[in-house]
């Protein structure tokens, strides 16, 4: 059977376990800064041509829009991201709940955190497990040329993937290029980066089936105007076949056509949302710090 493809959403919040140095760590602001200038929030509004999550298409290869919000104080932090997407059980859209708490240490940026990925009013059979599903994550960033280079990584977990049953790692390697200023209030840099991400079995109700690891990759240009508007043009691609990527994302618009496998797809079932896309996303964003001006 197919897996009940993947993406951003959900309401459950997370517990976070805090590493117990803290205390010895610097945090993101210095000792002397006010409890005002202590607290973020952010608030984000996004429009995508398509919505992919680690080179794979969750709204069918169409539109996608979404709005986040972000609350942090002394590192620790809370927020929500709500997305509209078109997967194979209909939910109602891919909401994601994130916690988690952020510090620097020997130079690098480190971020600890979990996300719930819920999927409300999802339409399932009689016995279909829900989507919903849970991972941890660590971000660490580090900046080797100062204003101009940051090496970026991601290792993330899940215990059961999108409800399958199966366990799920993922890790990433990115770098963030700042390109030379050529208009006033515009700046622009070039993110490019490549992931893994690799699967255990399903549960036996399902076929019990390894998930099919892949690899993914991206590059793209990033635009900011006046720090407050982002145009982002990105190309993407998997290793994915498209009858691996029937396995992994149960694409009710697959097509027949493809190479058999008697096991995870008897019917060799073939879907197009995993290859090559280049995907234009415009966004906005507004913090607290805005509102003080």
């Amino acid at each position: 059977m197919a897996l009940r493809t993947l993406g951003w959403a959900l309401p459950v919040w997370v517990a976070l376990v805090v590493p117990t140095a803290a205390a010895d760590l610097t945090l993101l602001k210095g000792a002397d800064t006010t409890a005002d200038d202590a607290l973020k929030v952010e608030t984000k509004v996004f429009l995508m041509s398509d919505y992919i999550y680690r080179g794979v298409s969750l709204s069918q290869r169409k539109p996608s829009g979404a709005v986040s919000g972000e609350v942090e104080w002394h590192g620790f932090y809370v927020g929500t991201n709500i997305q509209s997407v078109d997967l194979p059980t209909q939910p109602a859209a891919e909401i994601t709940w994130s916690a988690g708490y952020r510090w620097k240490m020997a130079g690098f940026d480190l971020d600890l955190g979990a996300q719930y990925f819920w999927y409300p009013g999802e339409i399932l059979a009689d016995g279909q497990p829900a989507t919903s599903y849970v991972e941890y994550a660590l971000d660490v960033e580090r900046e080797i040329i100062t204003d101009q280079v940051t090496l970026t990584g991601l290792l993330a977990y899940s215990p059961n993937v999108s409800g399958t049953g199966a366990w799920g790692a993922y890790a990433e390697a990115g770098v963030e290029i700042s390109l030379p200023v050529f208009l006033t209030d515009v700046e622009w840099q070039l993110l490019a980066g490549v992931g893994y991400w690799r699967f255990g079995n399903i549960s036996p109700d399902l076929g019990g089936f390894p998930l099919p690891a892949y690899a993914t990759w991206h590059v793209g240009l990033e635009f900011t105007f006046q720090k407050h508007f982002i145009l982002n043009l990105t190309y993407s691609d998997t290793n994915l076949s498209k009858e691996d990527c029937f396995v992994f994302t149960g694409d009710p618009l697959a097509t027949p056509g493809g190479i058999p496998n008697p096991i995870s797809n008897p019917d060799g079932l073939r879907s197009r949302l995993c290859g090559a896309a280049l995907v234009g996303t415009l966004s906005v964003k507004f913090d607290l710090a805005d509102l003080k001006k």
